[in-house]
């Protein structure tokens, strides 16, 4: 399995730094990515699903106790399944009623088959290797990752939003620890981020609740984080890229959304997803 190697140090950027680096591809962070598995994700962001899946499953057939294989090709089922429900379009992210009274949607069998199989796969080769070296950095992100597609899954798809919330908290729970290992670890900002805006966009109520049940709803986190990871990251940085759009939206900043998606659509032209959001604000 790859090791990534720690930081030297944090540097702190301004705001205005901040939102160029947001408009430019992912730049690398202080953690060594694994080449192989960067193209299967640049494959999958540009919709190529069956490209990702070929990519993915060559890495597991080399490194068949390595889970980040594993739970890389569980996200290739999850992405093609968002794409074919449209599910990230951002008007269902943006106009709370649209989301509401969107019809019901039935995952694919055999893709929630394979999905389920990756994901439980990539948890037991996760929990393995913790079990012997509980600090071991490319684990606990496999196991990060899982919980937080499982999470997704479970709220976009299935729609069973109460049964995500405890999923979603483990995986940002876990994001912690290995950030507390490893603070350089960018991709795992997003597990943080996504609870923390997500839950943010909650009514008052709603957010107590969460609260008092451990959930974290503290909006400008959730940005930062998201933008970690957006900045930093390797294998997450485009869909954290995608989130702090639709924030932008959300914000009424156009503009900023709007410099966002371009980006995105010229890094990844064949996801229609940038270029018809874009579309949309011209």
């Amino acid at each position: 399995m790859v090791k990534h190697r720690p930081p030297y140090g944090r540097g702190s950027v301004t705001a205005a730094a901040a939102l160029l680096l947001l408009s430019l591809p992912c730049l690398a962070g202080s953690v060594t990515a694994i080449p192989v598995l960067e193209s299967g994700y640049r494959q999958m962001y540009n919709l190529q699903f069956d490209e990702a899946h070929k990519t993915f499953a060559a890495f597991e057939r080399e490194h068949p106790k390595d889970p980040m294989g594993v739970v890389s090709n569980a996200a290739a089922y999850l992405f093609a399944e968002f794409d074919r429900l449209n599910i990230l379009h951002s008007e269902f992210f943006v106009e709370d009623s649209m989301f509401r009274r969107r019809p019901k949607l039935t995952a694919d069998p055999a893709a929630r088959k394979a999905f389920d199989a990756e994901l439980a796969k990539a948890l037991q080769l996760s929990d393995a290797i913790l079990a012997q070296a509980p600090r071991d950095a490319d684990a606990l992100f496999a196991k990060i990752m899982a919980l937080g597609l499982r999470a997704d899954f479970v709220a976009l798809i299935d729609r069973h939003y109460l049964d995500s919330l405890n999923v979603m908290k483990s995986s940002r729970a876990t994001a912690e620890q290995l950030l507390a290992i490893e603070p350089g670890y960018y991709d795992a900002y997003l597990a943080v981020g996504v609870e923390n805006y997500l839950l943010s966009l909650k009514a008052a109520p709603i957010r107590w609740f969460l609260e008092m049940n451990g959930a974290e709803t503290d909006r400008e986190r959730g940005i930062q984080n998201l933008r970690l990871t957006a900045e930093k990251g390797h294998y997450l940085c485009a869909y954290a890229r995608l989130l702090l759009a639709v924030a932008a939206l959300r914000n009424k900043d156009k503009a900023q959304a709007r410099d966002i998606l371009s980006k995105l659509a010229a890094e990844f032209p064949r996801n229609r997803l940038y270029s018809e959001e874009l579309a949309r604000l011209q």
